[in-house]
């Protein structure tokens, strides 16, 4: 039973290894030389050249595009958007496209299927074992979701905590007498988190031409933060009603502390209920066993 197992494994390894080693001939082929194209100079070691690159680059990226047709049947032609959206909002971890996340998809479920049949088969009848393998590959294909709603999630809360910080300086920026622009500026770039990070973005669209208000709102779609969206909306309303930006930074930061406050209470007050789970299953019963453990020979005892 453990022959077909190995023999498996050895055929899905040996076919990783022929599309890599294709795709890297296919790429070495396409690539021309750039003595060649500059026609003078020593020749470049092209070889050397993306051995230099890292491993997810040259053996990850290229495997989980070839997949990416699989993971594409895989997935709903409603859930790509949506797909998108959630890449968006997560930061692109990793640099992961859509492609690349449908492939992603499609492995993991290889995996946990080949990881079923190799644990079950041997102690399993047949039909179990196909059950259970196609079960595994199931939660193999939606567990990158999870890890990617965990990560846009992560990224939320890391701008729902810097906002009202940022709010603070770029109102006093303001009050110094800096512009708009020049205080998202100073703001972007005084530290390196999330919400820096995006307002840089935002500086850099205005820069190419984008209009404040329209970049403003492309910061709400990227980040997906109520605190965000309500901030944007302020600011564009306040804009087309020609009321002072300083007043506004000023009253919104005092707003989002508030929120922040109330959040953190609300954590705070739900903590007893979360630490009941964890006491009735873990704690109490070895609190019942050191109270109650000696008093149950002599009960037994009395019984008999």
């Amino acid at each position: 039973m453990q022959t077909p197992i190995i023999i498996a494994t050895l055929i899905m390894g040996s076919v990783v290894a022929v599309l890599a080693a294709l795709r890297a001939a296919q790429e070495k082929r396409k690539v021309p030389s750039l003595a060649n194209v500059l026609g003078q100079g020593e020749p470049v070691d092209m070889r050397q050249a993306k051995l230099s690159r890292p491993w997810s680059e040259r053996v990850m990226r290229p495997m989980l595009r070839k997949l990416y047709r699989m993971g594409r049947y895989l997935t709903p032609s409603r859930n790509i958007e949506q797909l998108q959206h959630n890449l968006i909002v997560a930061g692109l971890p990793g640099g992961l496209t859509v492609t690349d996340f449908l492939g992603l998809r499609f492995l993991m479920g290889a995996v946990f299927c080949v990881l079923a049949v190799v644990l079950m088969a041997t102690s399993q009848p047949m039909g179990l074992t196909i059950a259970y393998s196609a079960v595994a590959f199931l939660v193999g294909l939606y567990v990158p979701n999870f890890w990617l709603r965990s990560k846009a999630q992560a990224r939320q809360k890391a701008i729902s905590r810097a906002l009202p910080d940022a709010l603070d300086m770029m109102s006093i920026c303001v009050d110094a007498g800096l512009g708009f622009e020049a205080a998202i500026q100073k703001v972007a770039y005084q530290s390196e988190d999330v919400l820096s990070m995006e307002m840089r973005r935002v500086i850099s669209e205005i820069r190419v031409g984008v209009p404040r208000a329209e970049a403003l709102r492309h910061l709400a779609d990227r980040t997906d933060v109520a605190d965000v969206s309500s901030f944007v909306g302020v600011l564009v309303q306040a804009d087309r009603l020609g009321v002072a930006i300083r007043n506004v930074l000023t009253a919104q930061s005092v707003q989002m502390r508030i929120q922040r406050r109330q959040r953190a209470q609300e954590s705070a007050a739900k903590a007893p209920v979360k630490m009941m789970i964890p006491m009735v299953l873990f704690i109490f019963p070895a609190l019942f066993a050191v109270i109650l453990g000696p008093a149950v020979p002599r009960l037994m005892g009395m019984f008999n």
